[in-house]
């Protein structure tokens, strides 16, 4: 898919012609110039409200694909998101955020920004444009058995088709996550997130309301993909590294909410387990010291085909007698 740098003092009449929700006007923003502070406001998040229930009717879409990355990230590959402009700076933003809170790395979920890493925080003219890159970037950097991402608020960015394009011929599954309900690019992706928000306040502004539905979707995705995973215990975080004074702090506080402790046995059951958060639950919560907690959790690995216990701790604490 060639796409050669255009002159943008030039008019191209067929991106003025082409429909997209984020390029059409909003009504209830028309005179928000007209407005004072408290309106404008009122109007921005007024707006934003109707988000939260625009991403939640894609529920089922979002579901499938995090199936599909957990899939992968289970057999050893790899989820790439790639975008540009505000949609791949907030899927650098998930990315990288996934590491303190589930311990994963680049190896499971990593992100690809137009431009560079660069471009993360200036502007990369025409960067949205190049196919090629995204072409590129696909065969040199993502396999088989690896999933391909993309994130358009348009629906139709060029570095993301031609990455969608790239993957699809070699085999990887593909996802586009778009606030374009028509989105162009739709028929590239085996999993197809339309997510229909309606014009932005700001005519064209999609760092507002497509790029809110965006960062919505990317949470559920992420979250649910590291959950199904195994890294929580409940709702808790127990891929934790307690590296420092203050993750330590947390841990123990954490250990005390999952099992009941007294916060002096859970520092010392944690102490006692070598500082995994894995072994010490597990022996507070079968009463058994952490060699034999230990050992039991090697018969119970992180699973996600353990339905109801991804994490292995319930049924190494049954293994136990707990």
């Amino acid at each position: 898919m060639s796409n050669p740098r255009r002159d943008p003092s030039r008019l191209d009449v067929d991106l003025v012609g082409l429909a997209s929700p984020t390029e059409e006007r909003n009504p209830a923003s028309a005179e928000l110039d007209t407005l004072d502070a408290r309106g404008m406001v009122d109007v921005i998040l007024g707006e934003d409200a109707t988000v939260a229930a625009a991403v939640q009717a894609r529920s089922a879409e979002i579901a499938a694909l995090v199936e599909t990355c957990v899939a992968a990230i289970a057999d050893g590959g790899t989820v790439h998101y790639l975008g540009a402009g505000t949609s791949g700076r907030l899927a650098v933003l998930d990315a990288v955020e996934l590491a303190p809170t589930f311990d994963a790395d680049e190896s499971m979920v990593t992100a690809h920004l137009a431009g560079g890493p660069g471009a993360f925080l200036t502007a990369v003219e025409g960067a949205e444009d190049s196919a090629a890159q995204g072409a590129q970037l696909v065969r040199e950097q993502c396999r088989e058995g690896d999933v391909v991402i993309g994130l358009a608020a348009s629906g139709r960015t060029p570095f993301v088709a031609s990455a969608l394009e790239a993957a699809r011929a070699a085999g990887m599954p593909t996802a586009l996550i778009s606030a374009n309900p028509a989105a162009p690019l739709a028929p590239l992706a085996d999993h197809a997130i339309l997510l229909d928000v309606g014009p932005e306040v700001v005519t064209g502004s999609t760092r507002m309301k497509a790029g809110t539905a965006q960062k919505l979707t990317l949470n559920a995705l992420s979250t649910a993909t590291m959950v199904r995973l195994g890294t929580t215990f409940g709702n808790l975080m127990i891929q934790v590294r307690p590296t420092n004074e203050k993750l330590v702090a947390r841990t123990v506080r954490m250990l005390v909410q999952a099992s009941g402790a007294e916060p002096e046995e859970a520092a010392r059951v944690l102490e006692d387990a070598g500082g995994s958060v894995r072994v010490a639950l597990v022996a507070l919560l079968s009463g058994t010291d952490a060699r034999a907690s230990a050992a039991a959790l090697e018969d119970f690995p992180r699973d996600p085909r353990r339905i109801g216990d991804p994490a292995g701790i319930r049924s190494a604490v049954a293994a136990l007698g707990g």
